[in-house]
């Protein structure tokens, strides 16, 4: 018997009219490196989404290069990065970011209490909403000692911010936080970053505020995941005010992250923006996430995080986990004591109600 499968949300291939315009074009003669049409096109509507158009938009092969790349082309040889402790380029990238030069400089992540941005108390939740994300007033203090410090000519310079949204724990930014984040990083003129990788979950979670021109209103680059959102592979970088450097392509490529076939990022982009696609599939992840998360909370798993993605987080008994582990796959993600971990269960822009079902047939 097959596993159930609810272990990330890239296990999948790509959404069939991707796959049907690939088939359609395959043995057309198009020019690489991102030069062709299809990449020109998919550019000019993300642009126009955005409301940017003066944007560069460029597509990269996943999202640890593109990660590495841009953090690489924003900052001087003696700065770093700026991240939460959970963020990707701080614990999931095998350090990429240190790799290439850069100091990875971390802020806490969990918040010291575990109530909600409202007050409201995650119902059945061991930590709230605020998990994973940059708080304004920890950036700004962070800055403000690197530079009172008398001696800061000598250490690693804060040069960029990097954040997340959905974080890691799939928590969200409100609008507000994004805009205190973009003021402070203005003031002292850091280039702020967002990873996208699952941007359409983001975008289409039912408690969100932030669209996705607010992003590009608010940060200096971002990029729109297509890997875990419907795509065979790719990410989609947007300069909302242009690229930083003179000559971006030769980093790019410097890093691993272009594409000699470059059409093929770029036709896939080009479908997902054409007639919402992007953010229809997007929604039914979150659609199935809201079954998901309903269906553990009746079957009284306890919710390790308030995650209103595609991501959901549970605290599993080691004892149960041996036999769940014999029939669902799902992702480890942390003990929390020697006779508990914490697990996290995908959704996907394919996820089905059947799906759901099997697996809540299963608990």
């Amino acid at each position: 018997m097959s596993k159930i499968s609810f272990s990330s949300d890239y296990t999948k291939g790509a959404h069939p009219r991707i796959l049907e315009r690939l088939a359609e074009t395959n043995f057309e003669q198009i020019d690489g490196y991102g030069t062709d049409d299809y990449c020109k096109s998919a550019a000019e509507k993300i642009k126009k989404l955005c409301g940017t158009p003066e944007a560069d938009v460029f597509f990269l092969v996943g999202g640890t290069q593109t990660n590495q790349t841009i953090i690489d082309m924003l900052l001087k040889p003696y700065e770093g990065v700026v991240a939460a402790q959970t963020g990707h380029v701080a614990a999931h990238e095998a350090g990429a970011i240190e790799f290439s030069g850069h100091k990875v400089l971390t802020l806490p992540s969990f918040p010291a209490e575990a109530d909600s941005a409202d007050g409201s108390e995650a119902p059945s939740a061991v930590y709230s909403d605020q998990v994973g994300k940059i708080r304004a007033k920890d950036l700004k203090d962070y800055i403000d000692t690197f530079y009172g410090d008398d001696n800061h000519e000598h250490m690693v310079f804060p040069g960029a911010v990097y954040i997340s949204h959905p974080t890691e724990y799939g928590t969200l930014y409100s609008k507000a936080e994004l805009s205190e984040l973009s003021d402070i990083c203005r003031e002292y003129d850091i280039p702020l970053f967002l990873d996208g990788a699952r941007l359409g979950y983001g975008l289409m979670s039912k408690r969100t505020d932030v669209t996705i021109q607010d992003i590009a209103h608010l940060v200096d680059v971002f990029y729109i995941g297509g890997t875990k959102v419907g795509a065979l592979f790719g990410e989609a970088v947007v300069f909302t005010k242009g690229a930083p450097t003179k000559h971006p392509v030769p980093i790019i490529k410097q890093h691993g992250a272009l594409l000699a076939k470059g059409w093929l990022l770029g036709l896939q982009f080009d479908t997902l923006f054409t007639d919402d696609l992007y953010m229809n599939i997007s929604k039914n992840a979150i659609e199935m996430a809201e079954l998901l998360r309903k269906g553990l909370l009746e079957k009284g798993y306890k919710l390790y995080i308030d995650s209103p993605t595609n991501q959901q987080f549970i605290v599993m008994e080691d004892d149960r986990l041996k036999e769940f582990s014999e029939h669902v796959r799902y992702g480890f993600w942390e003990k929390t004591d020697d006779k508990h971990t914490v697990i996290r269960l995908a959704t996907d822009w394919a996820t089905t109600k059947e799906d759901i079902d099997e697996l809540m047939k299963f608990l």
